[in-house]
């Protein structure tokens, strides 16, 4: 998919963009911090987390990424799969979905809709594999800065859950 209104190009990723999704997600911890925000990602980079990096070739190898790049740089990604982690506690869907588990852009391009553009990628998406349903979680935390995003992109708040002290909220959005 390509937004060519705002010059973002969308497409498939995989192994290769581990690094630069590695550079957004510590770039998206750094930003959060500077916001006094370290409870949603905490205050150690990805790329220094324990687990972090394995997490995000697992993101690129098992499930479904995207990459939007701005000029042939990559500058957000995405990532769906078929339901939650299995160890989050969120109640199951009754029918199939694509659950994001990763949405993700590089601070430097603040401002360029690229959330927007590729959360409807992953409406686009839903639809073409003939699911009715798309899911998220996200942090609640923070006055709901991150659940009002989603709400903005037609989702719905569905369920509350704990992760430990972390608050979560499921949204789902209905795609036809």
């Amino acid at each position: 998919m390509d937004d060519t209104t705002r010059g973002i190009r969308i497409r498939r990723g995989g192994p290769a963009d581990a690094a630069a999704v590695l550079t957004m997600l510590d770039s998206a911890v750094t930003w959060m911090n500077a916001r006094g925000n370290t409870e949603q990602w905490g205050t150690t980079p990805f790329s220094e987390k324990r687990g972090g990096v394995e997490l995000v070739d697992r993101y690129l190898t098992e499930n479904l990424p995207y990459i939007a790049e701005l000029d042939g740089t990559p500058a957000g990604a995405l990532v769906l799969d078929s339901g939650p982690h299995p160890q989050t506690p969120i109640t199951p869907a009754e029918e199939p979905e694509r659950y994001v588990r990763l949405l993700v852009s590089d601070r430097r391009f603040v401002g360029r809709h690229l959330g927007s553009a590729l959360l409807a990628h992953a409406v686009q998406e839903t639809r073409r594999a003939g699911v009715r349903l798309l899911r998220v979680d996200c942090w609640a935390g923070g006055g709901g800065e991150l659940v009002a995003f989603y709400e903005r992109h037609g989702f719905t708040r569905t369920e509350t859950f704990r992760a430990g002290a972390w608050p979560g909220q499921v949204l789902a959005q209905r795609v036809d």
